[in-house]
């Protein structure tokens, strides 16, 4: 399926044939269902990206065809529809909270008014909650908590990115944007507001001397928005970054372990 899919990648022509065409159906069907991963973390604790699974999602996008797709008293005109049985999967989806079909949700998450594209995989215990959205290919951990209105960015081209992930029990503040394959590892909080690219420097300041990342969020680091003096010509400026201000505790309790983080450093959520 995947040799069908690279060659299809190259030749759009290859999907008048029936074979190419079922194999990125397929292909959407095992992302639908959790077969198939846009990424996944290895042994090594690393994350790596399957770039066929990304081409196919985007071929998926040619071979679908546009229809009409009514919900209750919602009518919506696109080419992929919203997920089902949602029931029999163990998902709640308040309306008018959105699952796109080749997502995977996990039984035990709970979709507000939210939005979770195609592509994307999201872990059980996961709340997902009022206009927070989940992009393309992101990857969402278990018993992570996407506050309102957060940003998680999507990623399907080029091919082979990585895309944004969120590793198990996170929490992410309202109106945090998390975009450009940033990794968010396990049990780390930010706080409202922050935003992190790619080039974003997140900076800890617990230490005598900063420690600056790109792209990571350590492991239950405690994060807020903050920023930085930069000179340009014109003159001196503040340029936004983020800030680890501590760590959150470990505890067999998470909830316990998150209200200590929240009280100590006064984080804003």
């Amino acid at each position: 399926m995947q040799d069908l899919i690279e060659k299809a990648f190259e030749d759009r022509g290859l999907l008048q044939d029936g074979e190419y065409e079922r194999a990125v159906l397929d292909t959407i069907a095992r992302l639908d269902s959790g077969e198939l991963r846009v990424a996944e973390k290895g042994d090594d604790g690393e994350w790596s990206s399957n770039a066929w699974v990304m081409k196919a999602i985007s071929l998926y996008f040619t071979v679908a065809k546009m229809e009409t797709i009514e919900v209750g008293p919602f009518e919506y005109h696109d080419k992929i529809p919203t997920k089902g049985n949602l029931a029999a999967a163990g998902v709640r989806v308040v309306p008018p909270g959105t699952v796109r079909y080749g997502a995977f949700v996990e039984p035990g998450v709970v979709v507000m008014p939210g939005y979770v594209n195609i592509g994307a995989h999201v872990g059980s215990g996961t709340m997902v909650d009022t206009w927070a959205t989940v992009g393309s290919g992101a990857q969402i951990g278990r018993n992570v908590h996407l506050a309102g209105g957060v940003g998680i960015g999507g990623v399907l081209e080029p091919p082979g990115a990585m895309p944004v992930v969120i590793e198990d029990g996170a929490f992410v503040g309202s109106r945090a944007i998390v975009v450009e394959g940033v990794r968010v590892e396990e049990e780390a909080v930010l706080g409202a507001n922050v935003v992190l690219t790619a080039s974003t420097q997140i900076i800890d300041v617990t230490g005598e001397e900063e420690v600056i990342y790109k792209g990571r969020v350590p492991a239950r680091s405690v994060v807020v928005a903050g920023t930085r003096t930069k000179e340009f010509p014109a003159g001196s400026y503040q340029l936004q970054t983020a800030l680890i201000i501590g760590q959150r505790r470990e505890s067999t309790d998470q909830k316990t372990s998150l209200n200590e983080a929240l009280r100590q450093f006064g984080v804003s959520l």
